[in-house]
C-alpha cells in the first residue's frame, strides 16, 4: 500500500541513518549585504496583500453597508482604530513575536502545529488549528478577487461610462493570472519587489498631499481618538472593526511566508518602507474626507491627479495582481504541506524551479481557485460588496494562530503560564474582538469565505480519519514478520533475480501486499525491501537523517525514509541512494508493489456514514502513488483489495 505515518518510527526500529540521499538543500541563512536584497524580495511576495488595501478598506468604514457618517470625531476615530491596528496586530503580535517561532526556518499555521509535541498536541486542538488552515483557502479565494477588482474599479474615476466593463475587464485579468501559473514566478519574480517599492512610494506620495492640506489628522496618533470614538459612537464603532480588519488582512502572509525570505528581511521592509507608506495613505485618505471629499465610489483614487490616473489604474493593477500571486502561492504551499502531513490527499505537485524549492504549481487547487474567483466576481460585482466577505476568515485564523502560538510558548518552550497568559491574552482579545465584529458581515457576504474553509476543513478531518481507520484496518490483519521470515527460512520458496519493493505505511509487520504476492504467485524476489515513507513535523529533513535501513536477514531488508512537509518524495532515488550502506540496488530490475484499495463504507464505528462516502469518493480521485512518488509505471504492479471501513 502506497501510503505515508503520520508518526515516527518505534524507537525499536532506530539504527544508524545514512547520509545517501541528498535532496535539494535549504538556502543557507543570509547575511549582511543580502538583507536588503531579501527585503526587496519581501515586498514583491509577503507585503503584495497588506499593501493594496487602501483601495477599499477606509472606503469600506465610510461608504460600505455598515458606514459610519464622515466627522472629524469620526474620521479620527477610524484612523486611530487603523493606526494602532497596524502597530499591535502587524508589528507587534507577528514581527515581534509570532515570526520567532520558527519550525527550521518556516512559518504558518501547520508550521506552529509541527513544533507543539506530539503529547501536547489533543485531536481537538488538531481540528481547531485544521481549520484555520483551511480558513487561509477562503481567504486565497477572496482576496484575488477583491483586490484586482478594486483596482480596476478606478475607472469609473476616469469615465463613469467605463463601469460596465469593470466586471469583464477584473475577470479577464484573473483568467489571465491563473493561467501563467504552471510557468512559475521565476521568471517575472524579479520585476514584483521594484514594482511594490514604487507602489509604496506612491502611495505614501499620494498621502503625503492631502495630510499637508489637513495635518489634523496626525492627532489619530493618539489612541484616545479610538477610545472616544467607542464611547461616542454607541455602538457602531464595534461595526466599523469589520472595516478596520480589511487594513491588516495579509497580515497572516508575512507569517506564512517567513521560509522564502526570512524574519529579518521582512521586519526590515516593514519598518522601512511599508508602514509609513500605509500609514500615510489612510491618514492621507482620511485628510481627503475631512476637506469635503465624498468615500464613494473611491477616496484613493479621487486623491489622484486626473492626468495621472490612468497610469495610477495601471500601477494598482500590477500591485493587485502581485498581491493575488502572494496569496495563490500561498494556497499551493499550505496544500503541499497538508499533503505531507497527512491531511490532504495525494495531489500534482509541480516544481516550477530547480533552484527554489518553495516556487510550486498545484494544477488541482489553481483551476479551483480561478473558478471560485470568477465566480465571485460575477456574483459581487463591486469590491464594496466583496468587502463584506472579506475578513471573517482572516479574523477566524489569526485567533487560532495565538492558540497555537500560546501552546508553543507553554509546551514548547516551556514558558511560565504569567508570562504566557497575558501576552496571548491580548492577541486573542484583539483577535476575538475583530471577529466578532466580522460576524455581522457574515449574511453579507460573509459566509463565502467560512464555507470554502468548512468545505476544505471536512476534506482534511475526512482524510485523516479514513486514513487512520485504513491503517488500523491493515495493521489487525498482518502477521508478525519474524513468522513470515521463519516460514520463508522453512519453505525455501524459489527467489526470482531482482528486487521488489512493498510500499507500506506500517514498518512493524508484513505488509498485506506482500502477503498477497506471495500467496498466489509462490515465489519471491532475491531482494526484497519493505519500504516506509513517513512525514515528518520538520519543514526539511536533513540528508544525513533521511534513511534508517535494516537487513532482516534472508534477502530482506527494512527501509524507512523520512520527509519534511516541504519535500516530495522520489522512490527511486532514494533506492539509489542505499549504495553506500552496501546494499546495491538494480534499478532497471527492481519491481514496485502497491496498492488500490476500494473503500467500502460499514458499520464499522470511528467515522460517519458520509464521511466514510466521502473517503471512498477521494481516494478514488487522489493522485496515484506511482506518479506522486516519482515510480517509473513500466516496473509498477498495483494489486487491488476491498477494505470495509
Amino acid at each position: 500500500m502506497a501510503s505515508r505515518s503520520f508518526f515516527p518510527p518505534p524507537p525499536s526500529l532506530a539504527r544508524p541513518r545514512l547520509p545517501s540521499y541528498t535532496g535539494e538543500p535549504k538556502a543557507p541563512k543570509p547575511e549582511g549585504r543580502i538583507q536588503l536584497a531579501l527585503a526587496l524580495g519581501a515586498l514583491g511576495v509577503v507585503y503584495g496583500d497588506i499593501g493594496t488595501n487602501p483601495l477599499f478598506a477606509l472606503g469600506e468604514a465610510f461608504g460600505g453597508a455598515h458606514a459610519v457618517g464622515v466627522s472629524t470625531p469620526n474620521v479620527l476615530g477610524v484612523l486611530s482604530l487603523i493606526f494602532w491596528a497596524l502597530v499591535l496586530v502587524i508589528t507587534v503580535k507577528y514581527l515581534t513575536f509570532v515570526m520567532r517561532a520558527s519550525n527550521d526556518g518556516e512559518g504558518g499555521i501547520l508550521a506552529l502545529l509541527g513544533l507543539i509535541p506530539l503529547k501536547a498536541r489533543p485531536h481537538a486542538l488538531v481540528l481547531v488549528i485544521l481549520f484555520g488552515a483551511a480558513l487561509l483557502y477562503g481567504d486565497g479565494v477572496v482576496t484575488p478577487a477583491i483586490s484586482v477588482l478594486s483596482a480596476v474599479e478606478g475607472l469609473k474615476a476616469v469615465a463613469p461610462s467605463l463601469s460596465s466593463w469593470i466586471v469583464p475587464i477584473t475577470i479577464a485579468i484573473l483568467v489571465g493570472l491563473f493561467l501563467v501559473q504552471r510557468r512559475g514566478t521565476q521568471g517575472i519574480g524579479f520585476v514584483f519587489g521594484p514594482v511594490m517599492v514604487l507602489w509604496f512610494l506612491t502611495i505614501g506620495v499620494l498621502g503625503a498631499r492631502q495630510i499637508v492640506r489637513q495635518p489634523l489628522v496626525l492627532a489619530a496618533m493618539n489612541p484616545l481618538h479610538a477610545v472616544r470614538f467607542f464611547i461616542d459612537s454607541s455602538g457602531s464603532a464595534f461595526t466599523v472593526l469589520g472595516a478596520v480588519i480589511l487594513c491588516i488582512a495579509g497580515g497572516e502572509a508575512l507569517y506564512a511566508d517567513m521560509g522564502h525570505f526570512g524574519r529579518k528581511p521582512i521586519v526590515l521592509a516593514w519598518y522601512a518602507l511599508v508602514l509609513p507608506a500605509l500609514v500615510l495613505n489612510y491618514f492621507g485618505q482620511g485628510a481627503f474626507l475631512l476637506s469635503g471629499g465624498k468615500p464613494e465610489p473611491s477616496a484613493f483614487y479621487a486623491m489622484v491627479p486626473h492626468a495621472l490616473l490612468v497610469p495610477m489604474i495601471a500601477l494598482s493593477a500590477a500591485a493587485t495582481v502581485i498581491a493575488s500571486q502572494a496569496l495563490i502561492s500561498g494556497a499551493y504551499s499550505l496544500t503541499q504541506q497538508a499533503v505531507q502531513l497527512g491531511f490532504f490527499p495525494r495531489v500534482k505537485i509541480v516544481h516550477t524551479s530547480a533552484g527554489h524549492m518553495g516556487q510550486i504549481y498545484v494544477p488541482q487547487v489553481n483551476w479551483m481557485l480561478m473558478v471560485a474567483c470568477v465566480a465571485l466576481v460575477i456574483t459581487f460585482k463591486t469590491a464594496d460588496s466583496l468587502a463584506a466577505a472579506y475578513g471573517l476568515a482572516v479574523t477566524g485564523t489569526m485567533s487560532v494562530t495565538t492558540l497555537a502560538y500560546f501552546l508553543v510558548l507553554t509546551r514548547t518552550w516551556r514558558w511560565p503560564l504569567y508570562k504566557a497568559l497575558p501576552l496571548c491574552g491580548m492577541f486573542m482579545i484583539m483577535d476575538l474582538t475583530f471577529l466578532f465584529a466580522n460576524l455581522r458581515k457574515f449574511f453579507d457576504g460573509g459566509w463565502v469565505p467560512f464555507c470554502i474553509g468548512l468545505t476544505v476543513f471536512i476534506v482534511f478531518t475526512s482524510w485523516m480519519a479514513g486514513r487512520r481507520r485504513l491503517g488500523a484496518y491493515f495493521a489487525s490483519v498482518m502477521i508478525p514478520l519474524p513468522m513470515f521470515l521463519e516460514d520463508v527460512a522453512n519453505t525455501k520458496p524459489p527467489r526470482v533475480r531482482g528486487t521488489a519493493v512493498f510500499m507500506t505505511a506500517n514498518s512493524g509487520g508484513v505488509p498485506v501486499l506482500l502477503l498477497h504476492h506471495f500467496k498466489h504467485n509462490q515465489v519471491l524476489h532475491e531482494t526484497v525491501i519493505l519500504l516506509t515513507i513517513t512525514g515528518e513535523q520538520t519543514p526539511y529533513v536533513k540528508s544525513g537523517d533521511r534513511m534508517t535501513l535494516e537487513e532482516l536477514g534472508h534477502g530482506f531488508h527494512r527501509l524507512i525514509a523520512r520527509f519534511g512537509y516541504m519535500e516530495t518524495p522520489n522512490v527511486p532515488d532514494l533506492l539509489a541512494a542505499t549504495g553506500p550502506s552496501g546494499l546495491t540496488i538494480d534499478l532497471s530490475r527492481t519491481t514496485y508493489y502497491l496498492g488500490r484499495e476500494t473503500i467500502i463504507p460499514g458499520k464499522t464505528r470511528g467515522m460517519w456514514g458520509w464521511q466514510k462516502h466521502l473517503f471512498g469518493l477521494i481516494s478514488r480521485t487522489a493522485r496515484s502513488a506511482t506518479s506522486y512518488f516519482g515510480i517509473p509505471p513500466n516496473r509498477v504492479v498495483e494489486l487491488g483489495m476491498q477494505v470495509e471501513l
